[in-house]
């Protein structure tokens, strides 16, 4: 897999899986609503190579007022079916509004599924607003920041969260800002962790 880098821009090409095709499915009728979004955690080192299977794709996405939501929801519908909320109001007054998350798979589905939810902290935020461009195949998406997503597995500290954080840091070692991931590490306060995960094995 072959990436070429430009500022907050990274692209590439590959053959798509089940799960990229379901992801893109989802981030068109983000971007048919004009919903900002970003897509954070696991998917993040799957899309980059890494081999493993999961059964959820997580999003911080943009609040937003009620009758947006309503708009984004009854067309979402016509193609995904909520998980776990009853309906639109039930969705964002119990969910959305609480900073929980609503899931949403395929018609008939319930993996994979999309978990969305409105940013609740100050790092919920700082990964919609620096998020990244991604290219694949021509199709546009939006990521976390390599730099925080690598530092947050770390934090996250379960095996499979420290493999993600192996993989991101080897794929894109000589692209990334260092300063900048040692400063998410520290106020993260995983040192011990990245020593062990990162700086010894590269």
């Amino acid at each position: 897999m072959e990436l070429a880098f430009s500022k907050n821009k990274i692209s590439f090409k590959k053959e798509l899986s089940p799960l990229d095709r379901f992801v893109l499915k989802f981030v068109k009728m983000l971007k048919k609503h004009k919903i900002d979004y970003v897509i954070i955690s696991g998917y993040i080192a799957i899309l980059f190579g890494r081999s493993r299977e999961t059964e959820d794709v997580d999003f911080f996405i943009e609040e937003m007022p009620f009758s947006k939501f309503q708009e984004f929801w009854n067309d979402l519908v016509k193609e995904f079916d909520c998980l776990n909320a009853a309906d639109a109001k039930d969705a964002y007054e119990n969910y959305l509004k609480e900073k929980l998350a609503i899931r949403f798979a395929l018609k008939n589905t319930f993996i994979p599924n999309c978990e969305i939810k409105f940013p609740k902290t100050k790092y919920n935020n700082y990964s919609l607003i620096n998020k990244v461009e991604v290219l694949l195949n021509s199709n546009k998406l939006n990521t976390s920041e390599i730099e925080l997503q690598i530092a947050f597995k770390l934090k996250l500290g379960s095996e499979k969260d420290f493999e993600d954080a192996r993989h991101l840091y080897k794929v894109f070692k000589e692209h990334l800002d260092i300063d900048l991931l040692k400063s998410h590490i520290k106020e993260l306060m995983v040192q011990k962790e990245a020593e062990r995960i990162l700086w010894k094995n590269y």
